[in-house]
């Protein structure tokens, strides 16, 4: 793996920040994305001012299905390897199912129906940058038109946040994921 382009900022931080580290990360160092983020204090902001994480219009388990499959389209192995240590567990996805984030097919038996239109979202907003009529209608099948438009946001952040790390060429953290193999 090359190295790091830009190295992260190294304590003191700036104290607004530091708050916000305290807060996300209780007691863990930051990761890598975060304290190389902390260089410019009003982009670590503007960074955290557009995320997604808090309770909205989706489940947690809804809502890391899209950021996973999402980052692993991008080939953002370190956001994907982050949020599955974080939240694999706790959004209830089988070691089944996180591999098939990766590799598997969006109509893979492991997924429910209402799973597998998600899946079908994220690789047409990869491919197309679009989705068409009739996967509009499926999603509004299952899902309210605030959570769509919040899946929409969701998928675009995390579109973001992979080029973050890839254009960034940060390391993986130490213990988290890696993509299964092939």
């Amino acid at each position: 793996m090359t190295a790091a382009r830009l190295a992260p900022a190294l304590p003191p931080f700036d104290p607004e920040v530091a708050e916000r580290l305290d807060s996300l990360m209780q007691g863990r160092p930051p990761l890598r994305l975060f304290s190389t983020l902390a260089r410019d204090p009003r982009l670590f902001k503007r960074f955290f001012a557009g995320g997604l994480l808090d309770p909205g219009h989706l489940s947690l388990r809804q809502r890391e299905i899209v950021i996973d499959r999402t980052t692993a389209l991008c080939g953002a192995e370190y956001e994907w390897g982050v949020h599955v240590a974080l939240f694999g567990r706790r959004a209830a996805l089988s070691e089944e199912q996180v591999r098939a984030t990766v590799a598997g097919a969006p109509d893979a038996a492991c997924w429910d129906a209402s799973e597998r239109v998600l899946l079908r979202l994220c690789d047409a907003l990869h491919r197309d940058c679009d989705i068409d009529d009739g996967l509009w209608a499926e999603l509004r099948g299952f899902y309210s038109e605030e959570a769509v438009l919040e899946l929409l946001m969701l998928a675009g952040f995390y579109r973001t946040v992979s080029y973050l790390c890839k254009g960034l060429r940060l390391p993986l953290e130490a213990g988290m994921p890696r993509f299964p193999a092939a």
